[in-house]
């Protein structure tokens, strides 16, 4: 009998790390599981350029009670509540984000669907969802793991699950250059916030994209950030990371953001006593400091002090880099060419140090006009103007929600649309936070624009007041136009505005369609379920 040889383990540490052997050993170990685990995510291995295959035909449809759990604005630990019992599936896709933005390259069902069946292996592509969901989904995956083989799919013979390769462009996997254009700032310079109109060239790209679409942009890392992680470990920016520098890595490929459970997990061995078990803790999703919430890498570094990593053990324990998804603020019929981003600027302090938003600060000042980023084009799943260009349309979109909107009034402008609308928007102070106003009162005084309402949050002296308070304000003739067929949209932030607009829907039907709160909220269910309330929220 012929024996085969075993094969010699694989080696991420040299043997010049600073470990020790059982350390080294069992170091070696660990990142070769869990490389194979989540099939490479945690290195740079390239993404999958490939969509997970549908469902097999004939599998009988596992009822979820219209998926209670899919609500942006629920904490993770009440969806799964709901989701009790029901398929292992159905609760992996309760612990996404469950904003259906597409970001993770699928829908949230998908995403679930995908990750059930052995399609997709990575457990760390929910933005939303963050730390959380990839903890609740690496226990949900090993509960996958000790249950038995799957039924036997009961497809007609001879049929064939397609793998269909994404068109460049079209995926996150598949990203295309584009070529930066311009920013122009749309708040005024006394504003506490800096947003930013943001220009691509698509000319020679091969992208095209419908107004309600997202733009993907992988950004790069802020330079001082990356060199304060540099030192703080104690290495050379220079180092070998296959067959980059450890900079170069860092810049484009690692998440420097929250820090990953994997991090603490490396750092309990390379320390001892109450610090070590504190590493353990915060590995596991404890708090014992009450400071995890704010411990990006740097910071986590630094709560470990004169820690000295192997750098290919740091990076590998690190986060892949994800893009990052805006909603488009242009139309291709009225800006042929070009596609328009509004951003914020995310930048805050904890600690004396201020912290970035990666892809916002990268559009805000990091890169020059003329330079070439990697991008994609998300579609829409299920927000679009109405295919009838009569029908009126109800739009809510305060700060940057306004994004979508633009593209909207824009594209209905482009194409000569006949239907009335209505734009609410609202921020914190009109002299200096009013995107596009100029353009849109214009829009407002030529007709292109039929009823504009407007809410700020922080003028002098005066209440504040949000666009759910304009909606109970006016909220006879908004529960008319919706009632008389009009589609309703909104687009901002899911876990508070979204929320309050929703139930300022429902308090409006209720009173002016002289129903219950019972059947006011079923009203807005069915809108929902009929494709004229349609969200894009983040």
């Amino acid at each position: 009998m012929t024996v085969s040889a075993r094969p010699a383990p694989v080696q991420f540490l040299p043997d010049t790390a600073p470990f020790t052997s059982e350390q080294r050993d069992w170091l070696n170990g660990f990142f070769a599981g869990f490389i194979a685990f989540t099939d490479g995510t945690a290195a740079s291995a390239p993404q999958s350029e490939t969509i997970a295959p549908p469902l097999p035909s004939g599998q009988p449809a596992e009822s979820d009670d219209d998926a209670p759990w899919h609500d942006a604005s629920m904490p993770l630990g009440e969806r799964m509540q709901l989701a009790e019992g029901k398929p292992l599936r159905r609760r992996m896709m309760a612990a996404m984000g469950q904003q259906d933005c597409g970001q993770c390259g699928y829908n949230c069902q998908d995403y679930a669907d995908a990750l059930f069946k052995g399609a997709e292996k990575r457990l760390n592509l929910c933005v939303p969802g963050g730390k959380d969901t990839t903890r609740t989904l690496k226990r949900l995956y090993e509960e996958k793991d000790s249950q038995a083989a799957a039924p036997a799919s009961t497809a007609e013979p001879g049929a064939v699950s397609q793998r269909t390769t994404p068109a460049l462009g079209s995926s996150r996997d598949r990203p295309v250059d584009v070529a930066f254009l311009s920013r122009r700032r749309l708040n005024s310079s006394d504003s506490d916030k800096v947003t930013n109109h943001i220009e691509f060239d698509l000319n020679g790209s091969g992208l095209d994209y419908a107004v309600g679409d997202s733009f993907g942009v992988f950004a790069r890392n802020d330079p001082a950030l990356v060199d304060a992680v540099i030192a703080a470990i104690g290495a050379e920016p220079d180092f070998p990371i296959a067959d980059r520098a450890l900079r170069d890595a860092l810049l484009t490929d690692y998440s420097l953001g929250a820090a990953p459970d994997m991090l603490f997990h490396l750092i309990s061995y390379l320390t001892g006593g109450e610090r070590r078990q504190l590493a353990k803790a915060l590995a596991v999703g404890e708090d014992p400091s009450g400071d995890a919430a704010a411990l990006d890498v740097l910071a986590a570094i630094r709560k470990f002090p004169n820690i000295r990593p192997d750098p290919e053990a740091f990076v590998e324990s690190l986060e892949p880099l994800q893009p990052r998804l805006y909603s488009i603020s242009s139309s291709p019929k009225a800006d042929p060419g070009r596609i328009a981003l509004t951003v914020d600027e995310v930048r805050y302090a904890i600690d004396g140090r201020e912290r970035l938003g990666v892809a916002s600060t990268y559009l805000g000042g990091r890169i020059a006009p003329g330079s070439a980023v990697k991008t994609y084009i998300q579609r829409a799943q299920g927000f679009a103007l109405p295919a009838d260009r009569s029908t009126p349309i109800v739009m809510v979109g305060p700060g940057t929600g306004i994004a979508p909107f633009r593209a909207f009034l824009r594209e209905r402008q482009a194409t000569g649309a006949g239907g009335k609308s209505w734009l609410f928007f609202g921020h914190r102070r009109r002299g200096t936070d009013f995107f596009y106003g100029d353009e849109i009162e214009a829009l407002h005084r030529d007709g292109g624009l039929t009823h504009l309402s407007l809410a700020w949050s922080r003028e002098p002296g005066r209440k504040k007041t949000y666009v759910q308070d304009r909606m109970r304000e006016e909220g006879a003739e908004l529960y008319s136009w919706v009632d008389s067929g009009a589609h309703f949209y909104v687009c901002g932030d899911a876990k508070r505005m979204a929320k309050d607009v929703d139930a300022a829907l429902a308090e409006i039907v209720a009173t002016h369609g002289g129903k219950s709160a019972e059947a006011a909220r079923a009203y807005v269910t069915a809108l929902k379920k009929s494709g004229r309330y349609q969200a894009d929220v983040y």
